[in-house]
């Protein structure tokens, strides 16, 4: 089956929601089962890319039926979960980084084999439990440590070029794309599900009555601005890839998850595959 990688840049905070939860949290992201990272269900993604279509094409037009199937059969795409490749992080000493992890990027070599792609790097090795490889915001220190959230991490040298340019193909943004290198921060698996369970935003929102009394109080977790994901699209039969192509190329923005009137779940999207090598 042919397969395309479609990177996902979030443009606002987004809400995959996970239903409700008896915790402190009450409307935590939906997240794996096994690392807890936060991830897009496939199901709602291939409904957001669905409801995508029919704004562009039409509801009953043959190639979003074909893509996305009818009720008596299923679509020729195949729409995987969307997972987690950079997660922005709050620092202490500097801007916020994108920080990711070496079982992050060897699930996107396997992905970009998938695709049909050469990954063009390694994976690699963190030499201790709290180590980094990350940019140095002053060069001439070379004692410099580095703090995201309270977790003081040495660095122990930089990410290679080529994991660098491997993730920027998932950023749409030229601009974007160029601060990748000086905001990647790579640090151990551990430490990494320690930012995915409790590193990121939680809001508290509020339902009023007409005397601006309050009804309900809750708590409401989200995905930051600039997380940056990605997806698989695979053809089953027929035209698929390239009718989802000419989807993507004209409608390049995304909105999933919940919260959509409050302008949250937006998506900027790319596109890589073999027959296309720029994002």
């Amino acid at each position: 089956m042919k397969t395309i990688l479609m990177g996902l840049l979030a443009e606002t905070s987004v809400h995959p929601g996970a239903g409700r939860n008896l915790g402190v949290v009450d409307l935590p992201v939906a997240r794996e089962a096994a690392t807890d990272y936060p991830v897009l269900v496939g199901s709602s993604l291939k409904g957001a890319l669905r409801d995508s279509a029919e704004q562009l094409w039409d509801k009953k037009d043959k190639r979003v039926t074909s893509l996305y199937g009818v009720q008596s059969q299923a679509g020729e795409l195949v729409v995987s979960d969307g997972r987690l490749v950079l997660l922005p992080v709050r620092s202490l000493t500097g801007s916020s980084r994108w920080v990711t992890c070496p079982q992050i990027l060897e699930r996107l070599v396997r992905d970009l084999k998938r695709a049909g792609l050469t990954p063009g790097f390694q994976v690699p090795t963190l030499p201790g439990r709290t180590a980094a490889l990350a940019q140095r915001s002053r060069p001439d220190d070379a004692r410099e440590a580095l703090f995201l959230e309270e977790r003081e991490f040495v660095l122990s040298g930089e990410p290679d070029d080529a994991v660098v340019e491997a993730l920027g193909r998932l950023i749409a943004y030229d601009d974007t794309r160029a601060r990748l290198k000086a905001r990647l921060v790579i640090v151990g698996d551990d430490q990494f599900a320690w930012f995915a369970r409790y590193a990121l935003p939680i809001q508290a929102r509020n339902a009023l009555d007409e005397k601006k009394t309050s009804k309900a109080l809750w708590y409401e977790e989200s995905l930051p601005p600039d997380t940056v994901m990605s997806a698989l699209l695979i053809a089953r039969r027929g035209d698929a890839l390239a009718n989802v192509r000419a989807q993507l190329d004209s409608s390049t923005w995304l909105q999933t998850g919940g919260n959509e009137t409050v302008g949250q779940g937006w998506f900027k999207l790319s596109v890589i595959d073999a027959d296309k090598q720029e994002a």
